[in-house]
């Protein structure tokens, strides 16, 4: 996606391309696929049964908010012509999209993809969305919903719409000739020498999510009884079930970003294949080496692992590229997901471990296997602008992570009860149970509220006290 900048300002007579454009709105459903339901079942499966309800609602919740921001100014922030310093495009040029519906005067409706621009502005829409989503696996069973819902439009508007604008929109870690890139290594024809790459989204989606993560679990702080109690998935199955439909929405994400029904996009799809299969067997084997075993869960964090390093390299390396980043992302997350114990950071369904780390290392890998750029083709500096587009990434989503997740810990406070923590999220914040089972996870009916159930307890005990 570094064809990116000002997709939507081209000449109105561009012929529509009708393949191209159903080819874009079948990747933006698939990536919407990816988010409701698949990264909800695979979070809500890797959680306790007492807060699936919780995590599952984080990602609906956000899908729903960030679907509304990204229509009045999320797309003018990212991908408008009205630069401000490199960082960010003025928010109300496209406000509700205006200037981009078919038949407002002045219109440009058409892109020089031959796609509708408003496929492209639901595509885009979807990688925002699920970008937020990804963020809550680092602070499960522990937060209030409504906190995590302001936070979630805070960040998107000043994390996520800016970072898409610097890579993708024309700003500072773009091609542009006045990027960072630029800066190092000269221009060529009014564009950057050495042009970073990012075609689907490691920068801006999984560096910076996974960096998200990492602050909100520290600043958030432990789950009760992290450490000390077992936190295990209580349904592999719906682990397994989320990372094979993350897997197959996934092609949308990666060959839907070549903007067109095209060889680029096989290449992608191949590319994110043959990574995602060599992840798989790198975690399997750090498992086996490491433990003796081989898990159903190590298999489905290798498949994540695996499409998260390829990311943003599926354009741009061959399939044996494809294949050592994809077996190293394996190995490289599978190790790094121990970390949290180490650190003592309570990163509770490994947002830092896979997405930060498989992120990193997929950006960085750029510069070792990017076809006639990278270390391997016996040149040098493509691997210094995609370590210095990732650090510089890292850098500004962590600073805008903790003033927001500071200042909402300050006035709204993030954290639930102790006592609703330990009885479980999901009553206290949905009156809900996921399995309407007495006595089972929360202990509540499905539909049963909090007050419900303390008054049936409260019953109970007088009872028992008169009988006895």
């Amino acid at each position: 996606m570094n064809t990116y900048t000002a997709l939507t300002q081209v000449a109105a007579t561009t012929p529509l391309d009708t393949g191209n454009t159903a080819w874009m709105l079948m990747a933006a459903s698939l990536v919407l696929f990816m988010t409701i339901p698949g990264l909800a079942l695979f979070y809500g499966g890797l959680g306790r049964s007492k807060g699936v309800l919780n995590m599952m609602m984080m990602s609906f919740g956000s899908f729903g908010l960030i679907g509304i921001l990204y229509v009045l100014y999320g797309y003018s922030m990212s991908f408008g012509t009205k630069d401000i310093g490199g960082l960010f495009a003025g928010p109300f040029e496209f406000f509700g999209l205006k200037g981009l519906i078919p038949g407002e005067p002045g219109a440009e409706t058409i892109t020089s993809a031959g796609i509708p621009a408003l496929v492209f502005v639901g595509f885009q829409f979807t990688f925002a969305a699920i970008t937020v989503a990804l963020i809550s696996g680092a602070i499960a069973d522990r937060v209030k919903f409504s906190t995590w819902m302001v936070f979630s439009a805070l960040w998107v508007t000043l994390a996520y719409f800016p970072l898409a604008h610097m890579v993708w929109g024309g700003g500072l870690l773009s091609g542009s000739e006045s990027g960072i890139a630029a800066k190092l290594f000269g221009t060529t024809d009014g564009a950057a020498t050495v042009v970073p790459i990012d075609f689907a989204g490691g920068t801006v989606v999984h560096i910076n999510a996974g960096m998200a993560g990492l602050v909100l679990a520290v600043l958030v702080g432990k789950r009760i009884g992290f450490g000390r109690q077992p936190m295990r998935p209580h349904n592999v199955p719906l682990v397994m079930l989320g990372a094979g439909i993350l897997w197959f929405g996934w092609f949308g994400f990666n060959a839907g970003s070549a903007l067109g029904a095209n060889e680029s996009a096989g290449l992608a799809w191949i590319n994110t294949t043959v990574a995602t299969c060599a992840a798989v067997l790198g975690w399997l084997l750090i498992e086996k080496v490491r433990e003796g075993h081989m898990t159903s869960v190590g298999g489905a964090s290798g498949v994540v692992a695996g499409l998260v390093a390829i990311t943003p390299a599926c354009g741009n390396v061959t399939p044996l590229g494809a294949i050592g980043i994809g077996l190293i992302a394996g190995a490289l997350a599978a190790l790094a997901v121990g970390l949290k114990y180490k650190f003592g950071y309570d990163d509770s369904l490994d947002v830092v471990g896979v997405h930060l780390v498989a992120g990193l290392w997929g950006t960085v890998a750029l510069g070792i296997f990017a076809r006639g750029t990278g270390l391997a083709y016996g040149e040098w500096k493509q691997l210094v602008v995609q370590i210095v587009i990732a650090l510089f990434a890292l850098v500004y989503t962590a600073v805008i992570t903790f003033v927001i997740g500071f200042a909402l810990k300050k006035t709204m406070g993030w954290r639930i009860d102790e006592d609703d923590e330990i009885a479980g999220i999901d009553t206290a914040e949905h009156a809900e149970s996921a399995y309407d089972l007495v006595g089972f996870g929360s202990g509540n009916r499905i539909g049963q509220s909090r007050p419900e159930k303390d008054a049936r307890h409260h019953n109970e005990t007088q009872k028992a006290g008169a009988q006895a």
